[in-house]
C-alpha cells in the first residue's frame, strides 16, 4: 500500500499519534517537564480515538491531579495501561496483560517517566501490522 492508504485504517493519522520515546524524553529532562504535559495530551489523543470514546480529558487530568497532589495522575496512569491492552486486543495484538499494574508501580515509585515512556512504545505499536 501507499502511504496515504496505510493511515485510513486507523482512528488517527499514524503522525499524529506515533512519537520518538527517546526524543520526548529529552525533550521533558531539557523543559524541566513542561513538554510532558504536550505528550501527556497526545497520549490521551490517541488513546480516545482508538478507543472510539472521551475517556481522557487533558484538562480534567490536570486539574484533578494539582487538587489531588498527584493521586489521580498515579490513577489514571493505570487506567491508561488497561486502555492501552483493550485496544491492543481490538487491533488482534498481543497485550501485555501486567501494563495496568506495571504503569501503577511504576508511578508510584516516581517513575512516571519510564511510564510514560512504556506507554509510548505500546501505543506506536498500534500502528504496525497485528502479531500472527
Amino acid at each position: 500500500m501507499n502511504g496515504l492508504q496505510d493511515h485510513l485504517n486507523y482512528p488517527i493519522h499514524p503522525d499524529e499519534g506515533r512519537s520518538n520515546v527517546a526524543w520526548d524524553i529529552v525533550l521533558t529532562l531539557i523543559t524541566c517537564g513542561i513538554y510532558n504535559l504536550f505528550w501527556q495530551a497526545r497520549k490521551f489523543r490517541v488513546l480516545n480515538a482508538f478507543l472510539g470514546r472521551a475517556d481522557f480529558s487533558f484538562w480534567h487530568w490536570f486539574f484533578l491531579s494539582i487538587i489531588t497532589c498527584g493521586v489521580y495522575h498515579i490513577y489514571t496512569e493505570y487506567v491508561m495501561g488497561q486502555s492501552i491492552v483493550e485496544i491492543q486486543r481490538k487491533l488482534g495484538q498481543h497485550p501485555n496483560e501486567s501494563l495496568s499494574t506495571l504503569c501503577l508501580v511504576l508511578t508510584i515509585l516516581g517513575l512516571a517517566l519510564v511510564t510514560d515512556a512504556i506507554q509510548q512504545g505500546e501505543i506506536n505499536r498500534f500502528f504496525e501490522s497485528p502479531t500472527p
